[in-house]
Formats: C-alpha cells, sequence, structure tokens
C-alpha cells in the first residue's frame, strides 16, 4: 500500500470558537495548520469565518479573505496542499466559486449528493430545523467545471451509499476522470461511523478511485480510522470532525489529533506521505 495522506480539517463551519478550540483568524489558522504539518498533515481543509467579536461561528465567501488565509497557510507551511471547502444550502455557488477562482487552491471540495440534514436531542425533539443540503447534478456540475478552470481538483463528499454510486456516474458521463472520494461518516443522518459500513463501501468505489474517510464523532471513531488505514485509504482529522483523542480526552488543538492519526497510519504499516508525496498519489503533481 501507497503511504497514508493525512488531511487535516481546521475548523469547519458554525462552531462556536467561544466554546471550543477552533481558529478563525488568518493568524490563528496559520498556526494552527504549523502544528498539524509538523506532526504529519501534508492538505490542510480550510473553512472561511467571518471575521470580528462574535461573528467567528458564522462562515464567510469573502474572496478577499479567503486568499488571506491560503497565504497565512501557505507561509506558515511551505508546499502545503490546500482543499476549499464549497458546501452551501440552495442554489447559488457564487461565493465558492468567486474563493476557488481567488485562492486557486490544488483540491476542493465538491458534495456529490443531496441529504436531509438532520440531528435529534436526547429529550426528543430536532437539534435544529430540519433541513436539505441540495445538491443537484446541475449545481455540482456548476462548481466542477469552475474547479477546472483554475486546475483545481474535485474531493466528491459522500454522506452515504447512494452518493458513493453516483460519482461514479459522473465518471461515466464524462464530468471527472479518476475522481477523488471521501466517505463522510458520522453525520447523524448520513452513513454512520461504522467499521462494518466501510468495509462495504469500498467495494462501491468508482474504478481507480483514490479516497479518504471523514469521521465526525467522539472514541468511535477511532477503530474506523485505522480500519481505513487498513484498507489503503488516506485520512482525515481535525478539529472540525472532533474534539476528542483516541483515550476519550478532549483534543488540545489539530496538531494533537494529527498526531493520534498518523501513529495510526504507521501501526497499520503505512509511512505518512510528505506533500510532494501526496500530489503524487494523488496526481496533483
Amino acid at each position: 500500500m501507497s503511504k497514508a495522506i493525512i488531511t487535516c480539517a481546521l475548523t469547519g463551519v458554525l462552531t462556536d470558537p467561544r466554546e471550543h478550540p477552533v481558529p478563525v483568524t488568518p493568524e490563528e489558522l496559520a498556526a494552527s495548520a504549523h502544528e498539524a504539518w509538523d506532526a504529519g498533515a501534508a492538505c490542510m481543509h480550510v473553512h472561511f469565518r467571518q471575521q470580528g467579536a462574535g461573528r467567528g461561528h458564522l462562515p464567510s465567501w469573502d474572496p478577499a479573505l479567503a486568499v488571506e488565509i491560503a497565504e497565512a497557510i501557505r507561509g506558515a507551511c511551505p508546499g502545503v496542499i490546500l482543499n476549499f471547502t464549497t458546501g452551501t444550502v440552495g442554489r447559488d455557488q457564487s461565493g465558492p466559486i468567486a474563493c476557488i477562482r481567488a485562492g486557486r487552491p490544488e483540491i476542493a471540495a465538491c458534495n456529490a449528493g443531496s441529504l436531509n440534514y438532520l440531528k435529534t436531542r436526547s429529550g426528543g425533539g430536532w437539534a435544529w430545523p430540519p433541513m436539505l443540503f441540495d445538491n443537484p447534478v446541475e449545481k455540482v456540475a456548476e462548481i466542477v467545471a469552475a474547479m477546472n478552470e483554475v486546475g483545481t481538483r474535485p474531493e466528491f463528499e459522500c454522506f452515504d451509499t447512494g452518493i458513493v454510486r453516483s460519482v461514479g456516474m459522473f465518471a461515466e458521463v464524462g464530468m471527472v476522470s479518476r475522481p477523488q472520494v471521501n466517505l463522510v461518516m458520522g453525520v447523524a443522518s448520513g452513513m454512520p461511523a461504522d467499521v462494518a459500513l466501510l468495509d462495504v463501501l469500498v467495494r462501491y468505489l468508482p474504478a481507480g478511485a483514490t479516497w479518504q474517510a471523514t469521521l465526525i464523532g467522539r472514541t468511535e471513531i477511532w477503530p474506523v480510522h485505522a480500519r481505513v488505514a487498513e484498507l489503503g485509504g488516506h485520512l482525515r482529522t481535525g478539529v472540525e470532525d472532533t474534539f476528542y483523542m483516541p483515550d476519550g480526552a478532549r483534543a488540545p488543538g489539530n496538531g494533537a489529533l494529527v498526531g493520534a492519526l498518523a501513529r495510526i497510519a504507521h501501526e497499520a504499516g503505512r509511512g505518512v506521505a510528505s506533500a510532494d508525496e501526496a500530489r503524487a498519489i494523488w496526481g496533483l503533481a
């Protein structure tokens, strides 16, 4: 098996920085990325948040901010691969497209299908109003075309089994070649973070696809990370996905989470890929 590429999901969206250790400013993102880089992450998945007191839990699609953050991270981690978020609810993707064109990341997330985005509270009732995370084919095609304009590779985010299979269809009709797939497991209304399900999912990956898994949760995610490494997949962690170390302790930040994932890769008999090695594996070089 090839070396494992580790992606660090630096911050995510909506998590309140007053309650959790999520970086928000360009300086904070660069410092956190540097810790993750030193621990073994070759790629940084980046969300952009509004700047200023009391606004850091809200997303921003300001292309100038995207460029400022990208330059700060590249300066802190020379040679790093950047992966921009693009997810929006609704048909308007002008913000993500502007950020891709301005920041020119090597990779960008591409949500590959729609999902009822739901969560319940333990006492009954919804944690938030039920919503549709809508990603019809024409929306996917539009963002992929924008990525192609600047040489950005789409990473297809798959929240359910049918979405995994849809990526294969995107390849069949010529929307993409040699797709890069991210199995997103642990969203309450999507695929659970389950080793048994992972063993099934890999059978349905498009031919020739490279893949990784995003695992959202607490201590239950770490055995699934280990199985991803054993199966030859690539790895992702960060405070977007979890705040908990394998022993259940609260993670102090992204560097510690990446370090734990690097140990899992080595335990599976795989080295950890440098950024240049990651580019070769992903076909970016």
